[in-house]
């Protein structure tokens, strides 16, 4: 069982720090770390000083695409939402209505054969659904180039907790690299939202490193919590063997983003070694299933109840969420990308947690009256002024 939780929709950030606070930069949000069974709120700019030379921050470059469309299905209004590029050329797509407040839900009655018309005169062809027994996403054909009409006529996907529509640039991480052929995240790898030039510098000149990965994520659900989709991802060669050198001398792996864990993880062999790896990953990471390479991660705080949660209980136990949780929502701080992330960190990375065996095992060790579970993990969270 994974933790639950409501959020008040007050706590909910709507519009970007930056914009908040006119004048302000994107890490103006606030850490919350907890530390066994102490928590303490630091600035966000603070978390160079939370790592040590030696540390790798594994973070995702995959740029955000301005991923919804206009179109119509004869007179009615619709919006596409282009999720991902299958190897065939297809795209797996979302098909929505506008909501009459500038956002959008489901559009019910998909079904294979629907066409579309899209801004700029293309046309979407529905083929089947994205696996069987899927009613969400399809896999759909399209007249034209998509990353070409995703530039001339997309816009970032909006969901209904935000204010306004924000340029993409707002969407858009520090770690960003456009690809040759267009192709990005249906949404942004938030967890790296927070990091400025200004934040990486002080990392680097710390002597902690960074390690680029890859993985291009698709359209999440806003109103269902279902697994996550396969999803393409791409671990290089330089990451896999600066990642190798970190662990072999004791530094930590701290993944900035679910998205670097998953990519990280499915690069991962048994022994938890890294290797070059490029493809699709359809892993879930789960306290069961536990992690092989990553000691720490950094991420944004996700709805309640999504899978997502389940990865971040296989880093830090599932009592260390829940006691993070209570402490963000009773400080009336913000949620959502533009708000809220968890780092949670090995404090000994010589001390792997490979199982959950092993955790059972550690939980019940106490050192200098804490528990051990909590004493090799540090659970902290990012939140909005």
């Amino acid at each position: 069982m994974t933790v639950t939780f409501r959020v008040p929709e007050e706590l909910s950030a709507r519009v970007p720090a930056e914009v908040r606070a006119p004048g302000g930069d994107r890490d103006a949000v606030r850490l919350l770390v907890s530390r066994g069974v102490e928590v303490s709120h630091l600035a966000f700019a603070e978390l160079p000083s939370l790592l040590r030379a030696g540390d790798v921050l594994v973070v995702n470059t995959s740029p955000t695409l301005a991923a919804a469309v206009d179109g119509r299905i004869g007179d009615a209004r619709v919006v596409v939402h282009f999720s991902t590029r299958g190897d065939d050329g297809r795209w797996a797509v979302e098909l929505r209505e506008p909501d009459g407040r500038g956002t959008t839900r489901v559009r019910a009655g998909t079904r294979a054969g629907t066409g579309v018309r899209l801004a700029g005169g293309a046309r979407l062809g529905i083929e089947e659904p994205l696996s069987p027994g899927a009613s969400r996403l399809w896999w759909a054909r399209v007249s034209r180039d998509v990353p070409g009409l995703l530039r001339e006529h997309g816009r970032p996907i909006r969901y209904a907790y935000t204010e306004r529509d924000q340029p993409l640039s707002a969407y858009q991480t520090v770690f960003a690299l456009p690809a040759r052929d267009g192709s990005g995240s249906a949404e942004m790898p938030s967890a790296g939202r927070p990091f400025t030039a200004r934040t990486v510098t002080e990392l680097v000149s710390r002597g902690v490193q960074f390690a680029p990965v890859r993985l291009d994520t698709g359209v999440a659900s806003a109103e269902a919590h279902e697994p996550p989709y396969p999803e393409r991802f791409a671990v290089p060669e330089a990451s896999a063997r600066v990642i190798g050198a970190v662990r072999a001398g004791g530094g930590r792996v701290i993944a900035v983003g679910t998205t670097a864990v998953r990519a990280l993880e499915s690069a991962a062999g048994p022994d938890g070694a890294v290797r070059a790896r490029a493809g699709w990953t359809d892993l879930v990471v789960t306290p069961e299933r536990g992690v092989r390479v990553v000691d720490g991660l950094l991420t944004g705080l996700h709805e309640p109840e999504a899978s997502h949660l389940l990865m971040l209980e296989a880093v830090a136990g599932r009592e260390a969420v829940a006691r993070a949780t209570r402490r963000r929502c009773a400080g009336g701080t913000c949620g959502t990308s533009s708000g809220t992330c968890t780092c949670c960190c090995r404090a000994d990375p010589a001390r792997e947690i490979s199982s959950p065996s092993a955790l059972r095992q550690q939980h019940a060790v106490r050192s200098e009256g804490v528990r051990c579970e909590a004493a090799h993990r540090a659970h902290i969270t990012y939140e909005a002024e």
